[in-house]
């Protein structure tokens, strides 16, 4: 349900919004990647309602801004920086 108005969001940005195949995880690397990384905060099939809102804002704001060997060392948020300073 989380892309269910990508058709929408599509129309909106004009950014083309793309699926992997199903039980394909090596289209998905950055994604696969994103949950390890996850996962050293939070363990598999735990809960995350558990946390407050304070603590799940605390760990994507850690993730954001952790260099990337994939993004030649630059933080995401370096990364969405860059790109939204494009579009203006």
């Amino acid at each position: 349900m989380e892309l269910a108005k990508h058709a929408e969001f599509t129309q909106e940005t004009s950014i083309t919004v793309y699926f992997c195949d199903p039980q394909c995880p090596g289209q998905r690397g950055t994604n696969e990647n994103t949950n390890s990384l996850i996962r050293q905060y939070f363990p598999e099939k735990r809960c995350l309602s558990r946390h407050s809102q304070q603590t799940l804002n605390s760990v994507a704001k850690e993730l954001n801004e952790r260099p990337r060997k994939t993004l030649k060392f630059k933080t995401p948020k370096e990364i969405m920086n860059e790109s939204v300073a494009l579009t203006d």
